[in-house]
């Protein structure tokens, strides 16, 4: 199985259990998810199945699932294959047809609404990490897959993706790394259509933050933990219901799962420059106690889900710079000036070429460090040359597309604003994501 193969079964196998849903009527997707599950049929994949939700061990594990991982067919292709391109006309369709629309009032309100998260949880954007064993819906893993779902939904609006992929990366790191005992307790939850609220918490308040410096520490009292620091831009943590946060410990930084009613946990409103919709909150942590089993992995694990979450900040970049430049091909086509479309002029038309050579080579270095990573293979210098292209180029087509507005540009009326906020992001935040 080739790495763009990987994610052939998780699509289809999670859009055969959201065939019978109501929501593909109401965001217009019917006729393509009966063609895909149709596909999918013809092909003999099979239909996940669902948990309930409950934080108590539904099954007892001998060891931890583990989603397989593809050697690949040693050959260097990222071009999705068609499975995956229908995924991404899937996933598209929901962002533009349901995410784009509230994107403004979302950031207005500094939340997402209710109704899209669930219907974002219909379509089964958390199993993808969840071992079969587990209810999941791929054999394979594939990081591949995962950073083409986020960056469609990034087109729609980077704050509701943000929102939505959230309880995505607590699912995928208790499947990457959580022992029998924590995957059998907390993964069957993520399997149903009431997804739990969840976060991934590792970015700290202050300048210059290091995720391998934490200021956050867990120190050994008894069989317990205790915690003691804070953490910054959380996405949903008024809501959540599961919170993993990042720790320094006497053998190197770490995660540990913590439910939000533990004694000494508080939460504070933190809207943010950017990502709005996506509600992010601060935590403080004085004396919270886990159990020592709410460690989950170890150091090495902790710096594979950092190099993991700088990948998906690239994917949620190149989707978001991409939805700009779709916005502005049509502007500046039929914005006319002294007679003409100034896109006519030539420093606009060289402009929006610029634009989009810088997102096709966020694109490809994105897909190659996930490519590396679905691999097995060292894939920290591709992470970081990723997330560096993302950092750069993603604030340059921000900036670029208020200018090429004009006046325009700088109100609410139009949407490339809240996209220049946004995509200042890619370059500040560390976890909340995985692919």
């Amino acid at each position: 199985m080739n790495l763009a193969e990987q994610g052939t079964s998780a699509g289809l196998r999670a859009l055969n259990r959201i065939a019978g849903s109501e929501l593909l009527d109401r965001i217009g997707l019917r006729d393509l998810t009966e063609r895909l599950v149709h596909s999918g049929t013809r092909n003999g994949f099979r239909a996940a199945n669902v948990a309930g939700r409950r934080f108590a061990a539904a099954q007892k594990l001998a060891s931890p699932a583990r989603q397989k991982r593809s050697s690949g067919s040693g050959l260097f292709d990222l071009e999705p294959d068609e499975e995956q391109k229908m995924m991404i006309e899937a996933f598209g369709g929901f962002a533009a047809e349901r995410l784009r629309p509230a994107a403004q009032k979302a950031d207005a309100d500094c939340a997402a609404p209710d109704e899209l998260l669930a219907q974002s949880a219909e379509l089964g954007i958390a199993v993808l990490g969840v071992p079969e064993e587990l209810g999941g819906a791929v054999e394979h893993r594939s990081a591949v897959t995962s950073a083409l779902i986020t960056e469609a939904l990034a087109a729609g609006d980077m704050g509701l993706a943000f929102a939505a992929l959230a309880p995505a990366a607590v699912s995928t790191a208790l499947g990457l790394w959580g022992d029998a005992g924590q995957q059998s307790t907390y993964l069957p939850a993520f399997t149903g259509e009431d997804v739990p609220a969840a976060a991934l918490a590792v970015h700290e308040p202050g300048a210059l933050f290091d995720p391998f410096e934490l200021a956050t520490v867990a120190r050994r009292d008894g069989e317990d933990w205790v915690l003691d620091g804070a953490k910054a831009l959380v996405p949903r943590a008024e809501a959540a219901e599961l919170l993993l946060v990042a720790a320094t410990t006497e053998d190197g930084p770490s995660l540990f799962l913590v439910e939000p009613l533990a004694a000494g946990l508080a939460v504070r409103p933190e809207p943010a420059v950017g990502l709005r919709a996506a509600g992010t909150a601060g935590l403080r942590l004085e004396g919270v106690r886990v159990p020592a089993g709410a460690r989950l992995g170890t150091a090495a694990d902790y710096a594979e889900c950092i190099r993991l979450g700088r990948i998906a900040w690239a994917a949620m970049a190149v989707g978001t710079a991409q939805g700009a430049l779709d916005f502005l091909i049509p502007y500046v086509n039929e914005r006319k000036a002294f007679g003409e479309p100034i896109s006519h002029r030539q420093a606009v038309a060289f402009n929006m070429s610029d634009l989009a050579i810088e997102i096709e080579g966020m694109r490809l270095a994105t897909y190659r460090a996930a490519a590396l990573a679905d691999r097995g293979e060292d894939f920290s210098r591709a992470a970081a040359v990723a997330r560096r292209l993302a950092t750069t180029k993603g604030m340059k087509v921000g900036s670029d597309a208020v200018g090429l507005l004009g006046g325009h540009g700088y109100v609410k009326e139009y949407p490339v604003e809240r996209w220049y906020r946004d995509l200042r992001a890619a370059g500040v935040i560390e976890g909340g994501l995985l692919v």
